[in-house]
């Protein structure tokens, strides 16, 4: 690999457990992801309908390269057979945030169903680190050239397959 493919990213552990835990790790040879831990010091009970809860992931990055950013995003078991979701969907971690990984967390199940429980340690969201464009944006009247498509926007490709 190059070095432009595993640029460096230096961790600070701020919670002392995820040496027993485990660091933030790929967990397979092609995993995407690193797992986040939820940094408690108690479990966690999440009712239904309530609002979105931050849980700590105990450690701090500093990337320090601004074509570089990490996204937090929902671990697919959780949120398929618990509901456990990202209260914002997906968290975008700016390239000169050094401050704690923060999940944002939500039980998206129907209200008066259980709670979703999280235990301390679990692991309950990813983080995936990503390349980040950024153009040099250039002010104009007119676009120097038409697409097929133009301005149409929600559903104006429609929903069919158009076929060879």
């Amino acid at each position: 690999m190059t070095a432009e493919l595993n640029p460096p990213v230096e961790i600070k552990v701020l919670d002392a457990r995820l040496h027993e835990w485990g660091l933030p790790a790929y967990q397979s040879e092609m995993a995407a992801a690193i797992d986040l831990h939820a940094c408690l010091d108690a479990p966690l009970a999440i009712e239904a309908g309530t609002p979105a809860v931050l849980v700590p992931a105990g450690f701090a990055v500093h990337m320090g390269n601004p074509y570089m950013a990490a996204t937090i995003v929902p671990r697919s078991g959780l949120g398929h057979k618990k509901g456990l979701v990202l209260g914002n969907s997906i968290g975008v971690i700016d390239a000169d945030y050094q401050g704690q990984i923060m999940v944002s967390v939500w039980n998206r199940n129907a209200p008066g169903t259980e709670p979703i429980v999280i235990q301390p340690g679990e692991r309950i969201a990813q983080m995936m680190f990503v390349p980040v464009l950024r153009p040099v944006f250039s002010t104009v009247e007119t676009f120097s050239a038409d697409t097929e498509r133009g301005s149409g926007g929600f559903g104006s490709t429609g929903v069919h397959h158009k076929g060879a």
